[in-house]
């Protein structure tokens, strides 16, 4: 089992990093990819510490839109952050997460668009997936993919709930569809109707972790161990076993990820 997208970088986890691994590792899981923030020195650090303790955690560096205004409409700034950290972290894997946030706005909206476009380009030039962050914004997010990915960049939809729609596009692009937690909600039907519509190898796994932890410990801190609800949960919609769907979304992961 590998979780596609966990922040076990954050510093909730400082405590405990130690045995949440080992919870990890106990629940059968082969690897995680963990999302890192560029220029974030703190979470780097973490990172560090996180691999030391398990070498087969690999990471993802970019510049997520709530953050993208501190570069103070400087695109080619943020790229260059990504690209730097990228460039000093061997076991990088992925460019993100990035994309568009126009739920909560934390940065003017041209802004993330130029960010996320840039960063998209970025991918290109290193020939790496990208780790989409997309609310609320599914036109422009769809348009970014297209024109400056130009057809060259595939990646994944990370903790997906958006709309059919977002979803028929992101796969006609070469896409995953990444499901977390939330698909456990009892809110999530629409949710749950999409997912049983995504074809099997297009399909991730994940947390969010320390974020959107599954029902039945809702309320509680999120990590990787308990991506098994979500899991369960998927693999009853999709009417398999939960062993069949991990050997598919591990399958997938290592076709989107090299090693």
């Amino acid at each position: 089992m590998i979780d596609s997208h966990c922040h076990l970088a954050d510093e909730v986890f400082e405590a405990d990093l130690p045995d949440v691994i080992t919870r990890t590792k106990e629940a059968g899981f082969e690897r995680v990819l963990v999302i890192l923030e560029a220029g974030n020195a703190k979470e780097e650090a973490q990172a560090k510490k996180v691999h030391g303790l398990w070498n087969d955690v690999r990471v993802s560096i970019g510049v997520h839109p709530h953050h993208a205004h501190q570069f103070n409409g400087n695109a080619l700034g943020a790229v260059e952050k990504v690209r730097e950290q990228i460039k000093r972290t061997p076991y990088a894997r992925a460019v993100g997460e990035i994309g568009l946030d126009y739920h909560y706005d934390y940065s003017p909206r041209a802004t993330q668009q130029a960010v996320f476009r840039a960063q998209i380009r970025l991918a290109r030039e290193l020939k790496l997936p990208i780790v989409v962050h997309s609310r609320e914004a599914d036109t422009d997010t769809i348009d970014a993919l297209k024109s400056a990915g130009g057809g060259e960049v595939k990646g994944v939809m990370h903790c997906f709930t958006g709309t059919a729609d977002l979803a028929s596009a992101a796969l006609d692009l070469g896409f995953y569809i990444s499901l977390a937690g939330v698909l456990t909600f009892p809110n999530a039907q629409d949710l749950r109707n999409i997912a049983r519509q995504v074809p099997l190898d297009r399909l991730l796994l994940e947390t969010d972790s320390p974020f959107l932890t599954p029902a039945p410990h809702r309320g509680a801190r999120n990590e990787p161990s308990r991506m098994i609800h979500t899991a369960e949960t998927l693999a009853a919609l999709k009417g398999i076993s939960v062993a069949e769907l991990d050997k598919v979304t591990t399958a997938n992961f290592h076709a989107l990820f090299r090693p």
